[in-house]
């Protein structure tokens, strides 16, 4: 079975001695469960994994069930250590209480239990770990499947990766393609917003959040301001709701607003979202089309190329903690632009029917980068870039 990158470094932790609990977060349907079950098969430590998808929100003594359980386990086989695995833990009220409370007590008590939370909700992990865990835990961060992965494990070329996206779930439903679409809707779309945007977080209009996304997605790569997308929405509220919306989709693994470049906060702030998608399946399941009329097509497939360098990029930066903006002045434009401890990276993806602009050799001039480069003609191959580790452009 194919293991994702992630797989060593949380095996390596768990073996360590007994000092954090372990967070794995991540969109849905991107591998978190597989790969903690690939861990407790391989690790050599026994353990047993709950899940609380299914628990009511109210219930949180589940969590000291689940402890208590492990406990007795631990104790009725005479084991040194044991692994405790927590899936969708987001889903209880008041987690982190419970899980702080379990874990002292062990402690305390001087009981090898070592403790693996998994959750799909970045936000409300987020709340739950900076209110009650500081100092006791550690995360790491799962994305989307990269274009390496998904060509080791599945055979998939470039093109397929480019229009199908980065999700192993459907990959066997590719060619028939309306059910594809239908599946990725209901298995990865509805299953976020209903199971954890919706349910998490305070929506006043649901049907406004979908629409949000549905359109995001299909812009995904190119600038839209918040007060036109008023105009195509019934029901649309204002702005400040929009923005609010679209922070929800970017905290889901969803769709991101990306900020223009600048100096000044109050400009990025104030500036016009770039849309960008997590994954490149989210903009084939709006587009009425195929992979063949896509290819066919230069200015749609250079939005495709467009789009899949940013998922690589976003991606990688939520695993790895950098910042993703774009940069644009007049008709002179830097596609990506990236920040990591004040070293910027500036990033024009060229397809081959786009005119060449100066915006990289002005914004060279303005912000004078760590470094810039060119992807697609004329720069480095595209599947050249989407398998390259992006800390590496910061060394």
């Amino acid at each position: 079975m194919f293991k994702r990158a992630e797989y060593e470094r949380i095996l390596q932790r768990v073996r360590e001695p007994r000092r954090l609990i372990q967070v794995v977060t991540g969109p849905r349907q991107v591998g978190k469960t597989t790969v903690v079950h690939q861990v407790l098969e391989d690790s050599g430590i026994p353990g047993k994994l709950f899940n609380a998808d299914a628990v009511p929100a109210t219930q949180g003594n589940w969590i000291g069930q689940c402890w208590q359980r492990a406990r007795l386990i631990m104790q009725g086989k005479g084991y040194s250590e044991f692994l405790l695995v927590i899936d969708e833990i987001q889903k209880i009220s008041g987690w982190s209480e419970f899980v702080k409370r379990e874990w002292d007590a062990d402690t305390l008590s001087g009981i090898n239990i070592k403790v693996i939370l998994l959750g799909s909700s970045r936000a409300m992990l987020a709340r739950g770990l900076s209110e009650s865990l500081m100092g006791r835990f550690e995360e790491i961060r799962m994305g989307h499947w990269r274009y390496a992965e998904m060509r080791s494990a599945f055979g998939c070329t470039l093109e397929s990766y480019i229009f199908y996206g980065g999700y192993p779930g459907a990959a066997f439903l590719t060619d028939d393609v309306q059910r594809w679409k239908d599946y990725i809707r209901a298995a990865m779309v509805e299953a976020t917003v209903q199971r954890d945007i919706l349910v998490d977080a305070p929506v006043g209009k649901p049907a406004l959040l979908r629409q949000l996304f549905e359109v995001g997605a299909t812009y995904s790569g190119k600038l839209l301001a918040l007060n036109k997308m008023l105009g195509m929405f019934q029901d649309a509220g204002n702005t400040v709701t929009l923005s609010g919306y679209l922070r929800l989709l970017n905290d889901s693994g969803l769709l991101a607003g990306l900020q223009k470049f600048s100096a000044d906060e109050a400009r990025k702030r104030a500036s016009i979202p770039k849309y960008q998608l997590y994954n490149n399946v989210f903009l084939s399941i709006y587009i009425d089309s195929t992979l063949d009329a896509v290819r066919s097509d230069p200015v749609l497939w250079g939005q495709y190329v467009e789009s899949a360098v940013g998922v690589h990029l976003l991606n990688e930066a939520f695993v790895h903690r950098f910042e993703v903006y774009y940069w644009r002045e007049r008709d002179l434009e830097v596609d990506f632009v990236l920040r990591h401890h004040q070293k910027v990276i500036a990033i024009k993806v060229k397809s081959n029917n786009e005119r060449w602009n100066k915006g990289l050799e002005v914004f060279e001039e303005k912000f004078h980068p760590h470094a810039s480069m060119v992807v697609g003609s004329s720069g480095i191959d595209l599947e050249t870039f989407l398998t390259m580790d992006m800390m590496s452009l910061f060394g």
